[in-house]
């Protein structure tokens, strides 16, 4: 084993995001943190632990390398590096678009796990998916996993279903997030305060969606169980439907799926 268990290249909101979960799985002193911007580097490792080490240092004393750079870079970044990861480091990327054969092809290396995790991973509850190349072994997938163990929930999925599922969980958050503003707006349209409005639609989404996480039922069970005959919630149901609530947040997913296909172009 090599002095750090991780390295983080990019301390960005994701990157810095699964640093934090890393340092708590792990302890600051086995992980290590690099960013282009060396005082942000820094700055962000004296706040949540690790240590900063120029890029070239922490490529060789890594057990995992977490890249944390825009899919734009990765192929230039891992040109960059290859000849500094030593054979029997993981490589970790979380680059939406590139898959684990362009990473191959990029490194020149067998171990490489492909992630796409989401936001909610920083206060540890986030879906983080993976997928594994050909070289990566058992007691390494296992490695990887406890290192990420505060991140939230985590599923090894196929290669070809991440980009799907990257559209669900990945973009998710954003969608989520506008729905929540979505609920506090029409509260505040009836009268609500905006603080208040903002509190009881984010506690009403977190326990809706634990509840759903927790029954076995169908969503669609769930929604009728709230709709009494006649009354209020099945009129706020049927105004979703009529601007399209459905079909629009589907279109969304749908979307963030094809600009993933086209980022490989």
């Amino acid at each position: 084993m090599k002095k750090y268990i991780a390295g983080f290249i990019g301390t960005g909101n994701m990157g810095g995001a699964l640093a934090v979960a890393a340092v708590k799985a792990a302890g600051g002193e086995k992980i290590a943190l690099y960013d282009i911007n060396k005082e942000k580097a820094e700055a962000f490792a004296n706040t949540v632990g690790g240590a900063y080490l120029p890029l070239r240092e922490l490529c060789q004393n890594c057990d995992y390398i977490f890249l944390g750079v825009k899919p734009h870079i990765v192929n230039g970044l891992l040109e960059e590096i290859k000849e500094d990861v030593p054979e029997d480091a993981v490589i970790v990327s979380m680059a939406a678009g590139v898959d684990l054969w362009t990473l191959n092809r990029a490194s020149g290396k067998e171990k490489i796990i492909r992630i796409m995790p989401n936001t909610p991973a920083t206060v540890g509850e986030g879906m983080m998916l993976y997928s594994l190349y050909e070289g990566i072994t058992e007691a390494e997938e296992k490695g990887f996993l406890e290192v990420m163990s505060k991140t939230g929930k985590i599923a090894l999925i196929p290669e070809s279903q991440m980009d799907a599922a990257m559209a669900v969980s990945g973009c998710g958050p954003a969608f989520v997030y506008m729905f929540i503003d979505a609920l506090a707006d029409g509260a505040v349209a009836c009268g609500l305060p905006r603080d208040k409005a903002l509190e009881f639609a984010k506690q009403t989404v977190k326990g809706s969606a634990a509840f759903a996480i927790a029954s076995e039922k169908h969503p669609e069970q769930l929604k009728d169980e709230v709709c009494s005959p006649g009354g209020t919630t099945i009129e706020g149901v049927l105004a979703l439907e009529d601007g399209a609530f459905r079909s629009t947040v589907a279109a969304a997913v749908i979307a963030a799926f094809e600009k993933t296909k086209k980022l490989k172009n």
